[in-house]
């Protein structure tokens, strides 16, 4: 249940992100710290916590890598993005978030570590 709600956690956290950005025509991020299990929305002052025992892990692009485990994926006010996915997982076995960098669309996808 945990993992699931993460992940659908996830995906709207990434929505809004994208929405904000067509929205005000500026620039928004989606920004994961992986080690502190978390994520926010430039600009915005909450942050969501991920909850323990689920693994997680950021594919995105190098430029919006601010550390070696803090990025994220930035939408533009077209609706397109740096792309990227976010792998949320429990023992090797999960879910990947992922975003298409030409349309900004987000979808959910299983993923089993492979």
């Amino acid at each position: 249940v945990q993992l699931k709600a993460a992940v659908r956690s996830t995906a709207a956290g990434l929505r809004l992100a994208r929405e904000e950005a067509i929205r005000t025509g500026h620039d928004v991020a989606f920004l994961l710290d992986v080690d502190g299990r978390r994520y926010q929305i430039e600009g915005d002052p909450r942050i969501v916590s991920f909850p323990s025992g689920l693994d997680l892990k950021l594919e995105g692009a190098r430029s919006e890598m601010r550390e070696d485990r803090i990025g994220g994926v930035r939408f533009y006010p077209d609706g397109s993005s740096t792309g990227g996915r976010v792998l949320i997982s429990r023992r090797g076995r999960g879910y990947q978030v992922g975003v298409t960098w030409l349309t900004g669309r987000i979808a959910i996808g299983r993923w089993d570590g492979g």
